[in-house]
């Protein structure tokens, strides 16, 4: 298995999945990481819910392609590419982008990243389930199985969370489609330190680097 800072710098979005079965073992590892992250108070108020069921996809792939028909893929073509990324590898993650899209549904397995009401209410409740979110992306790499951190769906959040069947009181806030990838990790490719991070004032040179 690789080591953490490997892992790390080969962690990238993998959007194209075969349809082949994760054992569920693998899936438990996965989630056993996602539980062991840090959150508010030691609350744990998040809550994960596993979907196979091909109907359940189906329906939530169908609110995913309209947000990506409307919004998401016009968004990409009229963007620059971000640092670090050519034209070319810009315009192939978008394809990409745009299997996911198509293809959603047959992935696997997904893990649907919940909060409870009431867990650091507004923009700090990211705090109680992204970091939760993170440690199972990067559990997924190590076991060699690919997915990506998607919250499309939110875009049409009430028809999602009645698709998704959640009860009253609990919001998601990330899927992840998870299966083998068909591609290859990393490295990922990213902007320098010198032109993102600063130090003791906006826009003054980080001078770790």
């Amino acid at each position: 298995m690789p080591d953490l800072f490997e892992i790390i710098e080969t962690t990238r979005s993998m959007r194209r999945l075969k349809p082949d079965p994760v054992p569920d073992e693998l899936i438990s590892k996965i989630l056993q990481a996602g539980i062991c992250a840090p959150n508010g108070g030691n609350s744990q108020r998040w809550r994960f819910l596993v979907i196979k069921d091909r109907k359940i996809k189906e329906a939530v792939q169908v609110l995913y392609k309209r947000a990506f028909d409307e919004t998401i893929g016009p968004r990409y073509l009229a963007s620059e590419p971000p640092p670090g990324v050519t034209r070319e590898r810009y315009l192939r993650q978008h394809a990409a982008v745009s299997y996911l899209t198509d293809h959603f549904h047959e992935a696997p397995v997904w893990i649907v990243a919940c909060l409870e009401d009431g867990a650091n209410p507004g923009r700090a409740a990211g705090a109680s389930i992204y970091p939760a979110i993170q440690n199972m992306v990067l559990a997924a790499r190590a076991l060699d199985l690919g997915t990506t951190l998607t919250t499309r769906h939110l875009l049409y959040e009430k028809e999602a969370e009645m698709a998704l069947g959640l009860p009253r009181g609990v919001h998601s806030y990330a899927i992840l489609p998870i299966g083998y990838p068909m591609g290859k990790f990393g490295p990922v490719k990213r902007g320098a330190l010198a032109e993102i991070v600063y130090q003791d004032r906006w826009g003054e040179p980080y001078r770790g680097v």
